[in-house]
């Protein structure tokens, strides 16, 4: 528990960035139908992935790391949630079912750094 779990990858051109880490990696992906947002499944030879289609703008080469997303696997969902909130974190996508894997949930630091936790 409280190790990386799960990693992400929001792209703003979803099927350009498949043949890339497909042909890069020999990365397979996907594409989940139940969610409510584009989504494809990553399976690597290590830690397993998303992609998803980009829900905001791509920062300005200018802003600082444009990143992976990282989810750390947590023993306790809501309490991992709580101490987040009251230690000053925010929420940004609250607790969802990955149906028949986990509950996910998405947060920002106090430097606005975005992080998932799943259970």
């Amino acid at each position: 528990m409280n190790t990386i779990g799960y990693f992400e990858i929001q792209s703003s051109n979803p099927a350009r960035e498949i043949k890339f880490y497909e042909k890069v990696f020999g990365w397979k992906f996907i594409k989940e139908e139940y969610l409510p947002i584009e989504y494809y499944r990553i399976e690597t030879n290590g830690i397993n992935g998303g992609l998803l289609q980009r829900p905001a703008s791509i920062p300005a080469p200018e802003s600082g790391a444009n990143a992976y997303v990282c989810s750390i696997q947590v023993e306790n969902f809501d309490q991992t949630s709580q101490l987040i909130v009251q230690n000053g974190g925010q929420v940004v996508l609250p607790k969802f079912a990955i149906p028949g894997q986990c509950w996910q949930g998405y947060f920002v630091d106090l430097d606005r750094n975005t992080f998932g936790i799943l259970k």
